[in-house]
């Protein structure tokens, strides 16, 4: 089976612990990366649109948006940063050719964000660092880096895990850089790390339909809703589809509509 990488396509999970300012720098990739119309208003937490997580200031539903950048649609995934989700993180990680690991420049490495790295290096998801809220007052970046720098000596499963790029940014301050010498006030630090580190998709099109579906959503009008990747074939309206359920039994499926996500529909 021959592979074929998707050279204009990024697909990135990001994965922090809770309030380490994840949903925030999404945010502001959608915003930077115009997701929205000039004429919309967005506010802040774009990406927590349950009425709970509103409630609760945290992820729990990975949510999925699209945003281009010098012609390169990057799918950003935003997981769960709570231990209680830690199997939705999992889940959607399937979704993904790279991870976006943000942490505190306070806080530093959390207990859930090794468990998620773990994850992540074992499913070989290339991974790069953004250390986030370099503006604080207490922000201790060289310490947070130095801790980060343990942590992928503890889970990483072969040396290459160990050369990642870093970044440091302010998420509320819309604003990623490459070193802390540098003064640029947005996201193109970030935007071009993330088209340099993250790998292409791969896949054979001329292979049978391969589909992995990552999670479910329901619509009022469209009804029940399959997300996932397709990592080989291609898929069509009114293609005839086997679904293989998790006691390998297979059931026979028309495809009634195909979506795919931009900004956040």
């Amino acid at each position: 089976m021959s592979e074929n990488h998707q050279d204009d396509i990024r697909n990135l999970a990001i994965i922090a612990h809770v309030d380490h300012g994840k949903t925030t720098l999404v945010d502001a990739l959608l915003k930077q990366g115009k997701a929205f119309q000039a004429h919309q208003q967005v506010g802040s937490l774009i990406m927590d649109t349950n009425p709970l997580e509103r409630e609760r200031g945290i992820t729990i539903l990975a949510k999925n948006a699209s945003v281009s950048y010098n012609g390169v649609r990057i799918n950003i995934i935003d997981t769960p940063g709570h231990a209680d989700f830690s199997g939705e993180v999992e889940r959607v990680m399937n979704m993904a050719d790279g991870c976006l690991l943000l942490v505190d420049a306070v806080d530093g490495p959390m207990p859930q964000t090794t468990y998620v790295l773990r994850q992540a290096l074992q499913q070989d998801i290339k991974p790069m660092v953004v250390i986030n809220k370099i503006d604080r007052p207490e922000a201790r970046v060289s310490e947070v880096e130095g801790m980060v720098q343990d942590l992928f000596l503890d889970v990483a499963t072969d040396a290459d895990q160990l050369d990642f790029p870093v970044l440091y940014a302010s998420a509320k301050g819309g604003y990623a850089r490459t070193s802390l010498d540098e003064r640029n006030l947005d996201m193109q630090p970030l935007f071009d790390a993330i088209l340099e580190s993250v790998p292409s998709p791969t896949g054979d099109p001329d292979a049978p339909l391969q589909l992995l579906v990552a999670a479910l959503d329901y619509d009022n009008y469209q009804g029940q809703i399959a997300i996932g990747r397709v990592t080989n074939g291609t898929v069509k309206v009114r293609d005839e589809v086997a679904l293989l359920g998790s006691n390998r039994d297979s059931t026979s499926h028309e495809v009634e509509r195909i979506f795919v996500f931009q900004g956040m529909d």
